[in-house]
């Protein structure tokens, strides 16, 4: 099992709604080592970049208007498998079809209010682990 770090974000629906303790338990559980985590509060620009790989697509402008919404607490996992192993933690995107036990299924309203975020691949976490921490905040 090789050892992965992934970007993941506890999106501004789970943290108003008072979920993001719930999670990070959740995270801890499933054996991940939390390397930086901070909360932040994203503009519609620090979200547009974010989601650049998105901006075709009809869901973009309210996927970033969504994300500024309120704070958000993104943070780097690592651990064997950390992408798999986190995608499988979080559930499908569209809660309705989320496994029970999964963090979407028991956090998530929707499909844009889903909860959390994974990175899906390891070329993905690496730019999105950079886009949010520095080198020296992962040391």
């Amino acid at each position: 099992m090789s050892v992965e770090r992934t970007l993941a974000i506890i999106k501004p629906d789970a943290v108003a709604a008072g979920a993001a303790g719930k999670i990070l338990t959740r995270v801890e559980q499933a054996g991940f080592k939390i390397l930086a985590l901070k909360m932040i509060r994203m503009s519609f620009d620090d979200a547009a970049g974010f989601y650049a790989v998105h901006s075709a697509r009809p869901f973009f402008k309210s996927l970033c208007t969504f994300m500024t919404q309120g704070p958000c607490i993104p943070m780097v996992l690592e651990g064997g498998n950390a992408i798999a192993r986190w995608r499988d933690l979080m559930g499908a995107t569209d809660p309705a079809k989320a496994a029970a036990g999964t963090i979407r299924k028991d956090f998530a309203a929707s499909i844009e209010a889903n909860a959390v975020h994974g990175s899906d691949a390891t070329t993905t976490a690496a730019f999105e682990i950079a886009y949010f921490f520095s080198a020296r905040e992962l040391q």
